[in-house]
């Protein structure tokens, strides 16, 4: 039996690239709308509720609206937008956030996409705090880089449109207000916000999310080795998050913002200084892949009992 998926949203980014990946998988099947029935509300509403797992690719208020037209209690929802992030109800679609998380998803029927700052940050940050390296309250910084089509295709557009002349690297959310820190304090397990400070790079897909600490000002001055050990146990048998061994990293002298390529895999860093005892904790991931797609897709596969990387690139 197939499972029947319906992408809301299959044109965009985020959506294309799903369906790619989606296809010619056989235990699957996609429900297609005739693109002049796209925006007809009986259309999508005969789709979202035929199908078995919907995946919204919308804008918020769009994915909002598409939830209120499913009026079944069996359709399963992986909505990729910000707008259930952080609300009641819904299950954060991060398998590897914690112990018992994937087994969460695997019996949810409303699953949230997280974000692709959000994943970078929190796959470096809350084995830390589970693990007692990082106290509740600490003040936190993360940092980085992503690529344009993170902004979708208005910034797509505006990086490669006719007479565009972008900037090679531009900070942005300078008011400390970014639609990500609500995600990043509630599954982080922190009690403060982390002060975030992302930016954009003239690239097209890729990102880096950076976390650095003063080990000697935390409590019990943990060593470098002991954060590399936490977030190494954290992620053992993970098939698609990585650590690096201190070594690779202590050889590296720089680190790309395609490091993982156009793929679903995340590649988490820890680059230390033993003498000043700090460290720069780093993620690479493909803001289109496991920063989206890659993890939309990984949650289907959770949800439909499929193997979890089925149809991924890793």
């Amino acid at each position: 039996m197939t499972t029947q998926i319906f992408i809301d949203g299959a044109v965009g980014t985020t959506g294309l690239e799903i369906a790619e990946r989606l296809a010619g998988r056989p235990e699957l099947s996609l429900i297609v709308i005739d693109e002049k029935d796209r925006k007809d509300a009986r259309a999508r509403r005969a789709a979202l509720n035929d199908a078995d797992v919907v995946i919204l690719c919308l804008p918020d208020d769009a994915a909002r609206e598409a939830v209120a037209l499913i009026d079944n209690d069996r359709t399963r929802i992986i909505d990729a937008s910000t707008a259930h992030r952080v609300a009641d109800g819904w299950t954060y679609g991060f398998p590897e956030l914690e112990p018992g998380q994937a087994e969460r998803l695997a019996g949810a029927r409303f699953v949230t996409n997280p974000g692709c700052w959000p994943t970078g940050f929190l796959a470096l940050v809350r084995p830390l705090v589970l693990a007692g390296l990082i106290p509740a309250d600490w003040p936190v910084t993360v940092s980085g880089a992503s690529g344009y089509s993170g902004g979708g295709k208005a910034m797509i557009a505006e990086y490669e449109g006719a007479g565009s002349a972008p900037t090679g690297f531009r900070a942005y959310g300078l008011g400390l207000a970014h639609k990500h820190a609500p995600e990043m304090l509630r599954y982080s397990g922190l009690s403060l916000p982390p002060l975030f400070a992302p930016a954009v790079a003239n690239a097209y897909r890729g990102m880096l999310v950076e976390v650095p600490l003063h080990l000697r000002a935390l409590p019990g001055a943990p060593a470098v080795e002991d954060v590399h050990a936490a977030l190494t146990a954290a992620y053992a048998h993970s098939p698609i998050v990585s650590v690096a061994p201190l070594g690779e990293s202590d050889a590296l002298s720089q680190l790309h913002i395609e490091h993982v390529g156009a793929t679903d895999r995340l590649a988490l860093f820890v680059f230390g200084n033993r003498d000043t005892g700090q460290v720069r904790l780093v993620a690479a991931l493909d803001n289109l892949g496991k920063g989206a797609a890659g993890a939309a897709v990984q949650n289907l596969n959770i949800l439909a009992g499929l193997p979890e990387t089925a149809g991924l690139r890793l």
